[in-house]
């Protein structure tokens, strides 16, 4: 019996720079003896080699479950493998062959490509980038090594055979007893030039008469075959193989099923196209959505139209119940030879009559259109069968798809003139997607690259919403905005900006004088545009829980992956006319997180959870699953990335923001403390003294917003003290999901112990830090290794370290922890990463303690740009100090 654990699993992850990378997981499933060893082996051999492990992989028992990840570059690499060992005259080309890689092929990868890390950096190139990388072990491997291919390959996996020099051709004949003609052959060389042709393999018995080895070495490959092929056996024993044979289509039948088998043991077959294509098969074809509905919504019926096909021929019910009376084997029928199975044929016939019932009940929902590209036999009644089964669309459901997918087909959404922000290209093209969605009654998911801009999108759209509703005369009532804490500064400074006539209240204790009570009714609601409140606080309010909202905003929605929480259930409960979800994060990178966000934003399309983890057990003998997993969820998801060719013109190649933090309430306490403390103290001194003091202020409020421990001199740097560590670990976790690089400045030597230490638990991995103290000669040990292949998540970094002389062009995040309060001294920092060399667009992050000093002065460095570039430029901080008692006590007040 099979020992079953649950242990790490290893995942292969795709990074930015098209690279595979191996990682330790937590195991979804059960993993078995052989599963643990077959993964160690992997791994061991990506240690000590980084290349030889993609190329062993191709030669890995198909049989042992692996993770998704691993499981399809095995499938992967064991394509070109097979192809390897199929190719003619491998031995005399050696390191030289050229294995090629069909469209077909590739596109059926793509499509294929499971729900795992890294999986939207794959694209067309990256795979012909990664099919050459296997040609290239090969090379270097095949001609390092002493032996013959067949050798070589032996020592990798016994069980593989290189094809040899006999071939199996099947035809069709004229002849309506024997419809087949069946022919071995052999190559041949014609001369020493290594020319060859092929010959019928009755010329081998001339040929090597009297050399009765060399025979028995050329049929080698049909005595494997034969071992298994009761056929092949009777044709070698019998000494038919050497003649041409006519066939009946039941001994054609035998033939073509046993194929995989032949070539797994050497042999080429030359066959019919039809076989190829799996044309020779009954199925059946569900049209759905021709003509376009009365209503919307996933709710709304389409109408429903089954066929049964022969590849792209339609055929009527009689004739495929003719076919059951046709003995097992091939049966010519619409002037095509179909494959006829009489169990699958039944099968596929009571689907189709299922079919037909669906179609006689006016239609199929929308919901139902959409599930069945999944698992179209469960609706049909036929899931414990294998009843061939397509869905095509009519020409009004492809239309909605064709839009859903190219955004920049849509027409324009305006939005008023009360907002004021200007979208760029693709951020209209987001806000005519949302907005045709929402006319469509569905829920849909932002989930742009991170600095695309989610949030002023999703600005637009409420102020299109709220247009719209003026000009219909009517009141939708309010929406309701769900946000980890970490963000409410964030959204209240966009809503200011950029929507500043959107009527909004923020449920929040943390927001209001104390005491106030924080309760709507449904008349006040009704008057808004907008309420804000976090994830941790939708279950404590009833009234919000009670209301029906126009829309659920949810951003940030991973926080919502896992089902069972309170937090989850409580979200999912609320009453909303419609669903909008934005993140940052790949929402396909694990199928149980995929599944809570749609069971959100829109209920049933995935089935509920036992339903879809019953389909998620079945992929990893089904890849073609993901394929249809896809093409249901990908119509409600909007995901550019910066690395977008359609964007790259749009975008900056530097994008600069401001990262709000909110205060702890720690922090709160002790900030009001500093300041009671300095008042007297700056108001009695004078000159110099006065200049200390308030340097020694500043550097306070500075440490303070870092985090308390830092100012109070601690060593336990908890990440609930600090809102600028929370809305550190938001921001890292969506570059670790990337598996993208990041700088993190401070200009505090002492703080570049607790951010990697902490950086180091969102990374899973330790990073590199440089301050003061390092060394020179190990400061470019420290940039050649995060600047390398390996994966070094993150560089922390003192600002007067590693502000100046350092190269650092493989991050694409820049994170000042703290500000300097000279834009001079924080730009050339920034310019580690934003230099020549750099091939990505650079997202620079700047950290501000909302309603404190930092929030102030960067308002007052923002406003006066001309004091910033020149005076503060030469004087660091020290024009602070310049200032009168009055404005510096209203710099230093805490805002709430």
């Amino acid at each position: 019996m099979t020992v079953i654990r649950v242990i790490d699993e290893l995942d292969a992850v795709m990074m930015p720079d098209g690279t595979i990378q191996l990682e330790w997981a937590p195991a979804a499933g059960k993993i078995s003896k052989y599963g643990e060893l077959l993964q160690n082996e992997i791994f061991e051999r990506y240690s000590s080699d980084s290349d030889s492990w993609f190329f062993y992989l191709g030669f890995c028992n198909k049989k042992i479950n692996l993770s998704p990840s691993l499981s399809f570059w095995r499938r992967f690499s064991g394509l070109f493998i097979r192809k390897l060992s199929l190719t003619p005259d491998i031995e005399e080309q050696r390191g030289e062959i050229a294995i090629p890689l069909a469209e077909e092929e590739l596109t059926e990868l793509g499509e294929t490509v499971p729900l795992m890390p890294g999986g939207e950096y794959l694209h067309e190139e990256v795979f012909l980038a990664l099919w050459d990388t296997l040609h290239g072990i090969f090379s270097r491997k095949i001609e390092a090594y002493d032996g013959s291919v067949k050798e070589f390959v032996k020592e990798y996996s016994p069980d593989i055979h290189l094809v040899g020099r006999i071939y199996f051709h099947l035809v069709e004949n004229k002849n309506h007893e024997a419809p087949f003609a069946f022919l071995a052959t052999y190559s041949t060389r014609l001369n020493d030039e290594g020319e060859s042709r092929h010959l019928p393999l009755k010329y081998a018995l001339e040929e090597y008469e009297g050399d009765n080895e060399k025979l028995l070495q050329l049929l080698v490959t049909v005595d494997e075959a034969a071992q298994q092929s009761e056929l092949v056996a009777e044709l070698r024993d019998t000494g038919e193989l050497f003649y041409p044979l006519a066939w009946s289509a039941k001994e054609a039948f035998t033939f073509l099923r046993e194929i995989p088998l032949y070539e797994k043991s050497g042999i080429l077959c030359r066959i019919p196209n039809w076989w190829k294509g799996k044309a020779a098969n009954i199925g059946i074809n569900v049209s759905i959505g021709e003509k376009t509905p009365s209503m919307v919504g996933l709710n709304v019926l389409l109408d429903f139209r089954p066929r049964l096909m022969i590849g792209d021929t339609e055929i009527s019910e009689e004739e495929a119940r003719r076919l059951l009376h046709e003995s097992e084997g091939l049966a010519f029928l619409k002037n095509k030879w179909v494959a006829v199975d009489p169990k699958k044929l039944q099968q596929t016939l009571v689907a189709y009559e299922n079919a037909r019932k669906l179609n006689s009940e006016e239609g199929v929902s929308f919901l139902d259109a959409m599930r069945l590209a999944i698992n179209p036999q469960k609706l049909l009644g036929a899931e414990d069968g294998e009843a061939l089964t397509s869905v095509s669309n009519g020409e009004w459901l492809q239309s909605v798809f064709d839009k859903l997918h190219r955004p920049q087909t849509m027409d324009t959404v305006k939005t008023a003139k009360t907002f004021k922000a200007k979208l760029r290209g693709y951020q209209q093209d987001g806000l005519n997607w949302l907005y045709y969605l929402h006319k469509m009654k569905i829920g849909a998911c932002l989930a742009d690259d991170m600095g695309l801009g989610k949030t002023v999108q999703a600005l637009a759209f409420l102020n299109a919403l709220k247009t719209a509703d003026k000009k219909a005369a009517r009141t939708a009532g309010a929406s309701l905005l769900v946000i980890p804490a970490s963000l409410l500064s964030n959204w209240i400074n966009e809503i200011q900006s950029f929507c500043p006539s959107l009527a909004y209240f923020a449920a929040h204790p943390d927001l209001h004088k104390p005491g106030k009570a924080l309760e709507l009714s449904p008349k006040k609601l009704d008057a808004l545009d907008l309420v804000i409140t976090t994830y941790a606080l939708v279950q404590r309010y009833n009234w919000i829980q009670d209301y029906s909202w126009n829309y659920v905003i949810l951003d940030e929605a991973q926080a919502i992956k896992n089902p069972g929480t309170k937090q989850t259930k409580a979200v999912k409960k609320l009453s909303a006319g419609n669903r909008l979800v934005m993140t940052g994060t790949p929402v396909e990178n694990r199928l149980s997180d995929l599944w809570s966000l749609f069971d959100f934003l829109n209920p049933g399309l995935l089935g509920n959870a036992k339903e879809f983890a019953g389909f998620t057990k079945g992929l990893a003998n089904d890849p073609n699953g993901y394929a249809g997993l896809r093409k249901v969820v990908s119509p409600f998801i909007l995901r550019r990335l910066k690395t977008d060719k359609s964007i790259i013109s749009d975008l900056p190649d530097k994008v600069e923001v401001k990262t709000w933090a909110a205060m702890s309430k720690k922090q709160t306490v002790l900030y009001s403390e500093i300041i009671q403390g300095i008042r007297k103290v700056i108001e009695n001194a004078e000159g110099m003294q006065r200049k200390g003091l308030i340097l020694s202020a500043l550097m306070k409020f500075k440490q303070l917003c870092n985090h308390p421990a830092q100012y109070l001199g601690l060593d336990l740097f908890e990440e609930k003290e600090s809102g600028k560590f929370e809305r550190l670990r938001e921001i890292c976790e969506t570059i670790y999901e990337k598996r993208e690089k990041v700088l993190v400045f401070t200009q505090f030597k002492e703080m570049t112990g607790p951010l990697s230490r902490f950086l180091a638990t969102i990374f899973k991995r330790e990073g590199l830090v440089l301050h003061g103290s390092v060394p020179v000669g190990k400061r470019k040990e420290l940039i050649e290794k995060f600047q390398g292949h390996e994966y070094v998540p993150f560089f922390v970094l003192s600002l007067k370290a590693g502000g100046v002389g350092l190269n650092l062009t493989a991050a694409n995040h820049v994170i000042h922890f703290d500000r300097w309060w000279n834009p001079a001294v924080e730009n050339q920092a920034t310019d580690r990463v934003f230099r020549i060399g750099q091939k990505k667009n650079v997202m620079v992050h700047k950290f501000l303690t909302k309603g404190t000093i930092e929030e102030k002065i960067d308002e007052m460095l923002t406003l006066k740009l001309k004091l910033s570039n020149e005076v503060v430029a030469a004087s660091g901080e020290n024009w602070i100090t310049e200032m009168s008692n009055e404005a510096l006590f209203e710099l230093f007040t805490l805002k709430i």
